[in-house]
């Protein structure tokens, strides 16, 4: 049942990712340079409508806080391996969801891109004995939450804030500013900004 259910929620996912066009290379690297804000807010929301669904099933005890609430340790490890995944989705247009996502799809440059991650680990397996005892696994901070979530593993940096209204309260900001996104990109047409950038992007210069 557990596989049924991971498998249904994959597929999900995938078809949600490739419908919005986070699977699209175009799509992420106008994303990446601001002249697309069609994915920022989409990701935006996503991740406040989340987190305010987690915190308040967490707070009712639908969920689990043992199993569904743990803090990974930090390390300097951390910060420059999502500096590298950074530039390379910048470069590719992919990440590792995506880029199987563009896979399925048919995309040929999904191809390149697993094949360069596959190569990657395969590196960095050979390598891991050398660099495992390197400053990029000294630690940079302990295992702690911002407030309160009922897990009593992770101490709270502010006791005295609840987790569920924290929690609730950057998911409201998440989503409020994925709302505002589309007036900017409004603001842009207004001042001619998106029309220069279709003529740059196609050549066609529309007439009257």
């Amino acid at each position: 049942m557990q596989i049924a259910l991971a498998i249904l929620l994959g597929f999900l996912f995938g078809f949600t990712l490739q419908k919005s066009g986070a699977a699209n290379p175009v799509k992420i690297i106008d994303m990446l340079r601001f002249r697309d804000l069609h994915l920022v807010k989409a990701i935006l929301f996503g991740i406040g409508f989340a987190m305010i669904g987690l915190f308040v099933l967490l707070h009712f005890g639908v969920l689990n806080v043992a199993s569904h609430l743990s803090v990974k340790s930090a390390y300097t490890g951390v910060v420059v391996g999502g500096v590298l995944l950074g530039a390379g989705w910048g470069m590719a247009g992919f990440c590792p969801g995506t880029g199987l996502v563009g896979l399925g799809a048919g995309r040929r440059d999904a191809w390149v891109f697993l094949l360069g991650g596959l190569l990657g680990a395969f590196l960095y397996t050979l390598i891991y004995g050398w660099i495992k005892g390197s400053f990029l696994f000294a630690s940079i901070g302990g295992k702690s939450t911002l407030a309160v979530t009922g897990n009593d593993a992770f101490p709270a940096l502010f006791p005295q804030i609840s987790g569920l209204i924290l929690g609730c309260g950057i998911g409201v900001g998440f989503i409020l500013v994925s709302l505002f996104l589309p007036l900017l990109k409004k603001r842009r047409v207004q001042t001619g900004v998106e029309e220069r950038v279709t003529q740059e992007r196609t050549g066609y210069t529309p007439v009257g």
